[in-house]
Protein backbone atom coordinates (compact mmCIF):
# COMPACT_ATOMS: atom_id res chain seq x y z
CA UNK A 1 0.00 0.00 0.00
CA UNK A 2 1.32 3.45 -0.98
CA UNK A 3 0.57 5.92 1.85
CA UNK A 4 0.72 9.71 1.54
CA UNK A 5 0.58 11.73 4.77
CA UNK A 6 -0.40 15.41 4.49
CA UNK A 7 1.08 17.83 7.04
CA UNK A 8 4.34 19.00 8.56
CA UNK A 9 4.11 18.71 12.34
CA UNK A 10 5.10 16.27 15.08
CA UNK A 11 1.70 14.60 14.68
CA UNK A 12 2.56 13.81 11.06
CA UNK A 13 6.05 12.62 12.07
CA UNK A 14 4.38 10.24 14.56
CA UNK A 15 1.95 9.03 11.88
CA UNK A 16 4.76 8.48 9.38
CA UNK A 17 6.84 6.57 11.93
CA UNK A 18 3.88 4.38 12.85
CA UNK A 19 3.04 3.72 9.18
CA UNK A 20 6.67 2.85 8.43
CA UNK A 21 6.32 -0.13 10.78
CA UNK A 22 3.21 -1.46 9.03
CA UNK A 23 4.19 -4.45 6.84
CA UNK A 24 1.45 -3.62 4.32
CA UNK A 25 3.08 -0.26 3.47
CA UNK A 26 5.25 -0.48 0.35
CA UNK A 27 5.86 3.26 -0.18
CA UNK A 28 5.55 6.21 2.18
CA UNK A 29 5.55 9.96 1.50
CA UNK A 30 4.88 13.11 3.52
CA UNK A 31 3.87 16.47 2.08
CA UNK A 32 5.20 18.98 2.82
CA UNK A 33 6.84 17.23 5.80
CA UNK A 34 9.79 18.43 7.88
CA UNK A 35 13.40 17.53 8.65
CA UNK A 36 12.27 14.57 10.75
CA UNK A 37 9.79 13.01 8.34
CA UNK A 38 12.48 13.20 5.63
CA UNK A 39 14.38 10.44 7.43
CA UNK A 40 11.56 7.89 7.01
CA UNK A 41 9.44 9.07 4.07
CA UNK A 42 9.76 10.63 0.65
CA UNK A 43 9.27 14.39 0.89
CA UNK A 44 6.83 16.00 -1.56
CA UNK A 45 5.92 19.65 -1.99
CA UNK A 46 2.29 20.71 -1.74
CA UNK A 47 0.05 23.45 -0.38
CA UNK A 48 -1.67 21.29 2.23
CA UNK A 49 -4.86 23.40 2.40
CA UNK A 50 -5.42 23.36 -1.39
CA UNK A 51 -7.86 20.51 -2.13
CA UNK A 52 -7.10 20.27 -5.85
CA UNK A 53 -3.34 20.42 -5.27
CA UNK A 54 -3.45 17.58 -2.73
CA UNK A 55 -5.74 15.48 -4.93
CA UNK A 56 -3.45 16.08 -7.91
CA UNK A 57 -0.40 15.06 -5.91
CA UNK A 58 -2.15 11.92 -4.66
CA UNK A 59 -2.98 10.92 -8.23
CA UNK A 60 0.47 11.64 -9.66
CA UNK A 61 2.19 9.79 -6.80
CA UNK A 62 -0.33 6.93 -7.22
CA UNK A 63 -1.31 6.88 -3.56
CA UNK A 64 -3.52 4.06 -2.28
CA UNK A 65 -4.30 5.95 0.94
CA UNK A 66 -4.07 9.64 1.81
CA UNK A 67 -3.91 10.55 5.51
CA UNK A 68 -4.73 14.21 6.23
CA UNK A 69 -3.16 15.30 9.51
CA UNK A 70 -4.09 18.96 10.19
CA UNK A 71 -7.55 20.47 10.65
CA UNK A 72 -7.25 23.37 8.18
CA UNK A 73 -7.04 21.12 5.07
CA UNK A 74 -9.93 18.99 6.34
CA UNK A 75 -12.18 21.99 6.94
CA UNK A 76 -11.17 23.25 3.47
CA UNK A 77 -12.41 20.03 1.83
CA UNK A 78 -9.14 18.23 1.02
CA UNK A 79 -10.61 14.82 1.90
CA UNK A 80 -13.57 15.44 -0.43
CA UNK A 81 -11.24 16.26 -3.33
CA UNK A 82 -9.09 13.17 -2.72
CA UNK A 83 -12.12 10.88 -2.62
CA UNK A 84 -13.51 12.52 -5.76
CA UNK A 85 -10.22 11.55 -7.44
CA UNK A 86 -10.96 7.92 -6.56
CA UNK A 87 -8.40 7.55 -3.78
CA UNK A 88 -9.13 6.34 -0.24
CA UNK A 89 -8.71 9.14 2.30
CA UNK A 90 -8.41 9.02 6.07
CA UNK A 91 -10.11 12.22 7.17
CA UNK A 92 -13.66 13.57 7.28
CA UNK A 93 -15.51 15.53 4.61
CA UNK A 94 -15.72 19.30 4.93
CA UNK A 95 -19.31 18.87 6.10
CA UNK A 96 -18.30 16.54 8.93
CA UNK A 97 -15.15 18.55 9.75
CA UNK A 98 -17.42 21.41 10.84
CA UNK A 99 -17.48 19.59 14.18
CA UNK A 100 -14.12 21.36 14.71
CA UNK A 101 -14.38 24.18 12.18
CA UNK A 102 -17.38 25.77 13.93
CA UNK A 103 -17.82 25.50 17.68
CA UNK A 104 -21.40 26.72 17.29
CA UNK A 105 -22.09 23.83 14.89
CA UNK A 106 -20.51 21.39 17.35
CA UNK A 107 -22.73 22.72 20.14
CA UNK A 108 -25.80 22.26 17.93
CA UNK A 109 -24.81 18.67 17.16
CA UNK A 110 -24.23 17.94 20.85
CA UNK A 111 -27.56 19.46 21.77
CA UNK A 112 -29.38 17.30 19.23
CA UNK A 113 -27.49 14.21 20.41
CA UNK A 114 -28.08 14.96 24.13
CA UNK A 115 -24.33 15.03 24.78
CA UNK A 116 -23.30 16.77 28.02
CA UNK A 117 -21.33 19.97 27.45
CA UNK A 118 -20.83 23.43 28.93
CA UNK A 119 -23.59 26.05 28.69
CA UNK A 120 -22.67 28.48 25.92
CA UNK A 121 -23.64 31.62 24.07
CA UNK A 122 -22.40 32.92 20.70
CA UNK A 123 -21.74 36.67 20.44
CA UNK A 124 -21.21 38.22 17.01
CA UNK A 125 -21.76 41.88 17.86
CA UNK A 126 -19.67 43.97 20.33
CA UNK A 127 -22.86 45.72 21.45
CA UNK A 128 -24.10 42.43 22.94
CA UNK A 129 -20.83 41.46 24.60
CA UNK A 130 -21.12 43.04 28.07
CA UNK A 131 -24.60 41.68 28.68
CA UNK A 132 -23.48 38.24 27.57
CA UNK A 133 -20.35 38.31 29.77
CA UNK A 134 -22.55 39.18 32.76
CA UNK A 135 -24.32 35.84 32.31
CA UNK A 136 -21.04 33.93 32.82
CA UNK A 137 -18.20 33.92 35.34
CA UNK A 138 -16.64 34.31 37.84
CA UNK A 139 -14.37 32.14 35.67
CA UNK A 140 -14.85 33.17 32.04
CA UNK A 141 -14.16 30.86 29.08
CA UNK A 142 -13.86 32.89 25.85
CA UNK A 143 -13.30 31.06 22.56
CA UNK A 144 -12.84 31.87 18.89
CA UNK A 145 -15.76 30.16 17.14
CA UNK A 146 -13.48 29.05 14.29
CA UNK A 147 -10.06 27.41 13.98
CA UNK A 148 -7.35 29.00 16.10
CA UNK A 149 -4.60 26.35 16.36
CA UNK A 150 -5.36 25.80 20.05
CA UNK A 151 -4.59 29.41 20.93
CA UNK A 152 -8.00 31.06 20.51
CA UNK A 153 -9.16 30.27 24.05
CA UNK A 154 -8.81 32.36 27.19
CA UNK A 155 -9.83 30.98 30.59
CA UNK A 156 -9.63 33.66 33.27
CA UNK A 157 -11.12 34.95 36.53
CA UNK A 158 -10.37 38.52 35.37
CA UNK A 159 -13.38 40.13 33.67
CA UNK A 160 -11.21 42.70 31.87
CA UNK A 161 -8.96 39.99 30.40
CA UNK A 162 -12.00 38.06 29.18
CA UNK A 163 -13.53 41.16 27.62
CA UNK A 164 -10.27 42.23 25.96
CA UNK A 165 -9.86 38.81 24.30
CA UNK A 166 -13.49 38.83 23.13
CA UNK A 167 -13.15 42.33 21.65
CA UNK A 168 -9.95 41.30 19.85
CA UNK A 169 -11.76 38.36 18.26
CA UNK A 170 -14.80 40.42 17.30
CA UNK A 171 -12.63 43.19 15.83
CA UNK A 172 -11.00 40.51 13.67
CA UNK A 173 -14.38 39.43 12.33
CA UNK A 174 -14.54 36.26 14.46
CA UNK A 175 -17.71 35.37 16.39
CA UNK A 176 -17.05 34.66 20.08
CA UNK A 177 -18.23 31.63 22.02
CA UNK A 178 -18.72 32.14 25.77
CA UNK A 179 -18.90 29.00 27.89
CA UNK A 180 -19.48 28.11 31.51
CA UNK A 181 -16.36 26.84 33.26
CA UNK A 182 -16.09 23.09 33.82
CA UNK A 183 -14.35 21.72 36.93
CA UNK A 184 -12.30 18.53 37.11
CA UNK A 185 -9.31 17.13 35.20
CA UNK A 186 -9.32 17.11 31.42
CA UNK A 187 -8.93 14.09 29.16
CA UNK A 188 -8.61 13.50 25.44
CA UNK A 189 -10.20 10.50 23.74
CA UNK A 190 -9.36 9.62 20.12
CA UNK A 191 -11.77 7.38 18.25
CA UNK A 192 -11.59 5.88 14.79
CA UNK A 193 -15.03 6.53 13.34
CA UNK A 194 -16.59 5.10 10.18
CA UNK A 195 -20.18 6.31 10.02
CA UNK A 196 -21.89 4.60 12.96
CA UNK A 197 -18.86 2.47 13.88
CA UNK A 198 -16.68 3.80 16.72
CA UNK A 199 -13.36 2.26 17.87
CA UNK A 200 -11.72 4.10 20.78
CA UNK A 201 -8.00 4.47 21.45
CA UNK A 202 -6.32 4.96 24.83
CA UNK A 203 -7.32 8.12 26.70
CA UNK A 204 -4.64 10.78 27.17
CA UNK A 205 -4.18 14.11 28.91
CA UNK A 206 -2.48 17.14 27.41
CA UNK A 207 -1.15 20.39 28.87
CA UNK A 208 -2.29 23.54 27.08
CA UNK A 209 -0.73 26.37 29.07
CA UNK A 210 2.82 27.41 28.34
CA UNK A 211 4.29 27.24 31.84
CA UNK A 212 4.63 24.84 34.77
CA UNK A 213 1.59 24.56 37.05
CA UNK A 214 -0.57 25.75 34.14
CA UNK A 215 0.81 29.28 34.18
CA UNK A 216 0.65 31.63 31.21
CA UNK A 217 -1.37 31.66 27.99
CA UNK A 218 -2.79 28.72 26.06
CA UNK A 219 -0.69 27.05 23.40
CA UNK A 220 -1.21 24.30 20.86
CA UNK A 221 -0.07 21.89 23.58
CA UNK A 222 3.14 21.60 25.61
CA UNK A 223 3.06 17.89 26.43
CA UNK A 224 0.88 14.86 27.07
CA UNK A 225 0.78 11.40 28.62
CA UNK A 226 -1.15 8.16 28.20
CA UNK A 227 -2.87 6.17 29.53
CA UNK A 228 -4.56 7.80 32.57
CA UNK A 229 -3.69 5.81 35.73
CA UNK A 230 -6.24 7.78 37.73
CA UNK A 231 -9.21 7.23 35.39
CA UNK A 232 -12.13 4.96 36.32
CA UNK A 233 -11.86 1.53 34.70
CA UNK A 234 -15.02 2.01 32.65
CA UNK A 235 -14.20 5.58 31.52
CA UNK A 236 -13.62 4.81 27.83
CA UNK A 237 -16.78 2.71 27.54
CA UNK A 238 -18.77 5.48 29.23
CA UNK A 239 -17.35 8.17 26.93
CA UNK A 240 -18.07 6.15 23.79
CA UNK A 241 -21.63 5.45 24.93
CA UNK A 242 -22.54 8.95 26.13
CA UNK A 243 -20.41 11.20 23.92
CA UNK A 244 -18.76 9.82 20.80
CA UNK A 245 -21.35 7.33 19.57
CA UNK A 246 -24.27 9.80 19.86
CA UNK A 247 -22.31 12.46 17.94
CA UNK A 248 -21.27 9.97 15.24
CA UNK A 249 -24.90 8.87 14.89
CA UNK A 250 -26.13 12.48 14.74
CA UNK A 251 -23.68 13.32 11.95
CA UNK A 252 -24.97 10.30 10.00
CA UNK A 253 -28.53 11.53 10.57
CA UNK A 254 -27.54 14.94 9.16
CA UNK A 255 -26.16 13.42 5.99
CA UNK A 256 -22.56 14.19 6.98
CA UNK A 257 -21.19 10.86 8.24
CA UNK A 258 -17.80 11.12 9.89
CA UNK A 259 -14.91 9.08 8.49
CA UNK A 260 -11.54 9.39 10.16
CA UNK A 261 -10.35 10.33 13.65
CA UNK A 262 -12.84 12.04 15.96
CA UNK A 263 -11.23 13.58 19.02
CA UNK A 264 -13.26 14.47 22.10
CA UNK A 265 -11.71 16.90 24.59
CA UNK A 266 -13.45 16.41 27.92
CA UNK A 267 -13.67 17.68 31.47
CA UNK A 268 -14.34 14.93 34.01
CA UNK A 269 -16.55 16.98 36.33
CA UNK A 270 -18.42 16.23 39.52
CA UNK A 271 -21.53 16.04 37.33
CA UNK A 272 -19.90 13.46 35.06
CA UNK A 273 -17.91 13.82 31.81
CA UNK A 274 -18.69 16.92 29.73
CA UNK A 275 -17.36 17.87 26.32
CA UNK A 276 -15.04 20.87 26.01
CA UNK A 277 -14.52 20.51 22.26
CA UNK A 278 -14.40 18.11 19.33
CA UNK A 279 -11.55 17.93 16.84
CA UNK A 280 -11.80 16.30 13.42
CA UNK A 281 -8.28 14.82 13.44
CA UNK A 282 -5.51 13.41 15.60
CA UNK A 283 -4.56 15.88 18.32
CA UNK A 284 -1.03 17.14 18.84
CA UNK A 285 0.72 16.30 21.22
CA UNK A 286 -1.56 13.45 22.35
CA UNK A 287 -0.96 11.55 19.09
CA UNK A 288 2.71 11.23 19.98
CA UNK A 289 1.97 9.28 23.18
CA UNK A 290 -1.02 7.26 21.99
CA UNK A 291 0.73 5.98 18.85
CA UNK A 292 3.84 5.15 20.89
CA UNK A 293 1.74 2.51 22.67
CA UNK A 294 -0.36 1.24 19.73
CA UNK A 295 0.81 -2.15 18.44
CA UNK A 296 -1.89 -2.66 15.80
CA UNK A 297 -0.49 -1.74 12.33
CA UNK A 298 -1.89 1.73 11.78
CA UNK A 299 -1.98 1.94 7.98
CA UNK A 300 -4.32 -1.04 7.74
CA UNK A 301 -6.50 0.45 10.48
CA UNK A 302 -6.73 3.81 8.72
CA UNK A 303 -7.40 2.14 5.36
CA UNK A 304 -10.24 0.10 6.89
CA UNK A 305 -11.72 3.32 8.27
CA UNK A 306 -11.34 5.15 4.96
CA UNK A 307 -12.98 2.34 2.97
CA UNK A 308 -15.96 1.70 5.24
CA UNK A 309 -14.61 -1.55 6.73
CA UNK A 310 -13.76 -0.46 10.27
CA UNK A 311 -16.42 -2.75 11.74
CA UNK A 312 -14.57 -5.73 10.26
CA UNK A 313 -11.18 -4.79 11.72
CA UNK A 314 -9.75 -6.98 14.53
CA UNK A 315 -9.59 -5.53 18.07
CA UNK A 316 -6.73 -3.13 18.74
CA UNK A 317 -3.56 -4.27 20.51
CA UNK A 318 -1.60 -2.10 22.95
CA UNK A 319 1.80 -2.19 24.59
CA UNK A 320 1.87 -2.34 28.37
CA UNK A 321 3.15 0.68 30.25
CA UNK A 322 2.94 4.41 29.59
CA UNK A 323 4.21 7.18 27.32
CA UNK A 324 5.02 10.84 27.97
CA UNK A 325 5.82 13.58 25.46
CA UNK A 326 7.44 16.92 26.26
CA UNK A 327 7.25 19.74 23.71
CA UNK A 328 10.36 21.89 23.18
CA UNK A 329 9.24 25.33 22.01
CA UNK A 330 11.18 28.17 20.41
CA UNK A 331 12.04 31.40 22.17
CA UNK A 332 9.00 33.70 21.99
CA UNK A 333 6.33 30.99 21.67
CA UNK A 334 3.30 31.18 21.97
CA UNK A 335 3.91 34.69 20.65
CA UNK A 336 6.10 35.23 17.59
CA UNK A 337 8.77 32.50 17.74
CA UNK A 338 12.44 32.99 16.93
CA UNK A 339 13.35 30.74 14.00
CA UNK A 340 16.47 29.67 12.12
CA UNK A 341 18.39 28.43 15.19
CA UNK A 342 20.48 25.27 14.91
CA UNK A 343 19.19 22.23 16.81
CA UNK A 344 21.47 19.49 18.16
CA UNK A 345 20.12 16.14 19.32
CA UNK A 346 17.17 16.28 16.92
CA UNK A 347 18.13 12.90 15.45
CA UNK A 348 17.84 11.04 18.79
CA UNK A 349 15.34 8.21 19.11
CA UNK A 350 12.03 9.46 20.49
CA UNK A 351 12.51 13.00 19.14
CA UNK A 352 9.70 13.95 16.75
CA UNK A 353 10.00 17.03 14.58
CA UNK A 354 7.37 19.77 14.22
CA UNK A 355 8.82 23.18 13.39
CA UNK A 356 12.06 22.12 11.73
CA UNK A 357 13.78 22.29 8.36
CA UNK A 358 17.14 21.20 7.02
CA UNK A 359 19.44 23.98 5.86
CA UNK A 360 21.48 23.74 2.66
CA UNK A 361 24.56 22.94 4.73
CA UNK A 362 22.75 19.96 6.31
CA UNK A 363 22.05 21.52 9.71
CA UNK A 364 18.58 21.08 11.23
CA UNK A 365 17.14 24.44 12.28
CA UNK A 366 13.95 25.67 13.91
CA UNK A 367 11.15 26.91 11.67
CA UNK A 368 8.14 27.26 13.98
CA UNK A 369 6.88 27.70 17.52
CA UNK A 370 6.56 24.14 18.75
CA UNK A 371 9.83 22.75 17.42
CA UNK A 372 10.14 19.20 18.76
CA UNK A 373 8.14 16.60 20.70
CA UNK A 374 10.28 14.31 22.85
CA UNK A 375 8.62 10.96 23.63
CA UNK A 376 9.57 8.63 26.46
CA UNK A 377 8.07 5.24 27.26
CA UNK A 378 8.32 2.99 30.29
CA UNK A 379 6.63 0.32 32.38
CA UNK A 380 5.18 3.07 34.59
CA UNK A 381 4.32 6.71 34.15
CA UNK A 382 7.27 7.66 36.38
CA UNK A 383 9.73 5.71 34.23
CA UNK A 384 8.22 7.13 31.04
CA UNK A 385 8.67 10.67 32.44
CA UNK A 386 12.27 9.89 33.35
CA UNK A 387 12.94 8.58 29.84
CA UNK A 388 11.39 11.64 28.19
CA UNK A 389 13.20 14.24 30.31
CA UNK A 390 16.54 12.44 30.00
CA UNK A 391 16.20 12.81 26.23
CA UNK A 392 15.12 16.46 26.54
CA UNK A 393 18.40 17.18 28.33
CA UNK A 394 20.33 15.86 25.31
CA UNK A 395 18.61 18.28 22.91
CA UNK A 396 19.84 21.85 22.50
CA UNK A 397 18.06 24.78 20.89
CA UNK A 398 19.15 28.28 21.88
CA UNK A 399 16.49 30.13 23.89
CA UNK A 400 14.07 27.21 23.86
CA UNK A 401 11.71 26.39 26.71
CA UNK A 402 9.66 23.41 27.88
CA UNK A 403 7.48 22.48 30.82
CA UNK A 404 9.14 20.42 33.55
CA UNK A 405 5.92 19.09 35.08
CA UNK A 406 4.33 17.04 32.27
CA UNK A 407 2.54 14.05 33.91
CA UNK A 408 4.18 14.84 37.26
CA UNK A 409 1.00 15.04 39.34
CA UNK A 410 -0.44 11.94 37.68
CA UNK A 411 2.78 10.00 38.31
CA UNK A 412 2.67 11.07 41.97
CA UNK A 413 -0.98 10.02 42.35
CA UNK A 414 -2.18 13.62 42.76
CA UNK A 415 -4.82 13.57 39.97
CA UNK A 416 -8.28 12.10 40.21
CA UNK A 417 -11.74 12.54 38.80
CA UNK A 418 -13.97 14.46 41.25
CA UNK A 419 -16.46 12.48 43.26
CA UNK A 420 -19.92 12.45 41.73
CA UNK A 421 -22.39 14.78 43.42
CA UNK A 422 -25.15 13.10 45.35
CA UNK A 423 -28.49 13.62 43.72
CA UNK A 424 -31.69 14.04 45.63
Amino acid sequence: MRVLVIGSGAREHALVLAASGDPTVTALACAPGNAGTAAVAEQLGVEAADPEAVAGLAKSWQADLVVVGPEVPLVAGVADAVRKAGIACFGPSAAAARIEGSKAFAKDVMSAANVPTARCEVVDNPARLDAALSRFGPTWVVKDDGLAAGKGVVVTTDYDVARKHAIMLLDGGHPVLLESFLDGPEASLFCFVDGNTVVPLLPAQDFKRVGDDDAGPNTGGMGAYAPLPWAPENLVDELVETVVQPVADELVNRGAPFSGLLYAGLALTSDGPQVIEFNCRFGDPETQVVLALLRTPIAGLMHATATGKLAEHPPLEWAAGAAVTVVIAADGYPGKPHTGDVITGAELEGVLHAGTRRRDDGAVVSSGGRVLSVVGTGKTLKSARKHAYETVEKVHLAGSHHRTDIALKAANGEVGAPAAKQRA
